[in-house]
């Protein structure tokens, strides 16, 4: 259905690592012009692909798997070198003792279920046995040898005192690639593009101005996070600084390597080009 007589509809994921580009998201700006509908990565990923979600921050993964409908806007990710605090794999052994392991995934975020999986496979040589499970610690490791969570689950059971080793999935790729990691990428489908690209004009530049006042002062998100989630103002004032939402070049070219591993193992059914919005035309990225 043609998107130029209804809103714009804006994906926006449940949780707190994409706040900076929402904050202070101008909405004003488009009285009566967009809607925004808010769900865990999953969820957004599928109804993005399906036609239901015009625009907004979807699983890296999710792009690589329906890159033909999208474009992505520079500048704008959820991206981290080294440490993410949020993608957080809980174990009982040391990863390399993991080969025989079972380990329970969630479901909300396929880019950080494959993620695992490459780290795994490609670096540890390691192929264990995977089931999903609800986000909750306790019960998923009473049944597994280790457990996946991702953004506001991570952060929480990472302040317990669970007595089980931890790993940081932005670390481990980091230490065996040399490259950044890119989690989220903000996503618009084409047809969007095509009918409205004055409107796309608009909103990229009103995302980008979240992201700038945002993380002048994160003083404020970490207040608003401390008072939702509990933990201290420090501790989200690191999380909000360390977390990085640019996509430039050095984000494009760990996200390619993330998406050749993916292809290699069988996880994506082709490879996957950057495609990248901008002003005027699209810009595929080219290594």
């Amino acid at each position: 259905m043609s998107s130029m007589h209804r809103p714009v509809r804006i994906g926006r994921i449940d949780f707190t690592n994409v706040w900076p580009l929402f904050y202070y998201f101008p909405m004003e700006r488009f009285a009566g012009e967009l809607e925004v509908i808010t769900q865990v990565p999953t969820q957004l990923n599928a109804a993005m692909a399906k036609g239901e979600i015009d625009i907004g921050p979807i699983s890296s993964f999710a792009y690589g798997a329906n890159f033909e409908q999208y474009m992505l806007f520079p500048d704008l990710s959820v991206s981290a070198y080294d440490q993410v605090q949020s993608i957080l794999l809980f174990h009982r052994k040391p990863l390399e003792e993991l080969g025989e392991a079972t380990i329970a995934l969630p479901t909300t975020s396929a880019t950080s279920v494959n993620l695992l999986k490459i780290i795994l496979e490609k670096f540890y040589k390691l192929k264990p046995a995977y089931h999903d499970a609800a986000p909750v610690l306790e019960d998923m490791m009473r049944s597994s040898d280790a457990a996946l969570l991702i953004g506001d689950h991570a952060i929480k059971a990472s302040w317990e005192e669970h007595g089980w080793m931890v790993t940081d999935l932005a670390h481990e790729w980091t230490k065996w690639t040399g490259h950044w990691i890119t989690f989220a990428v903000c996503a618009i489908r084409k047809q969007l593009v095509e009918e409205q690209p004055e409107r796309v004009r608009r909103l990229y530049e009103a995302f980008v101005e979240s992201k700038r006042r945002s993380l002048e002062d994160v003083v404020p998100l970490a207040h608003d996070a401390r008072k939702l989630l509990g933990g201290s103002a420090e501790y989200w004032q690191r999380y909000f600084s360390t977390l990085i939402y640019e996509f430039g070049p050095d984000q494009w070219a760990g996200l390619q390597l993330y998406y050749r591993y993916a292809w290699e193992l069988g996880f994506l059914d082709k490879e996957v080009p950057i495609q990248l919005w901008n002003d005027k035309t699209v810009t595929q990225v080219t290594e």
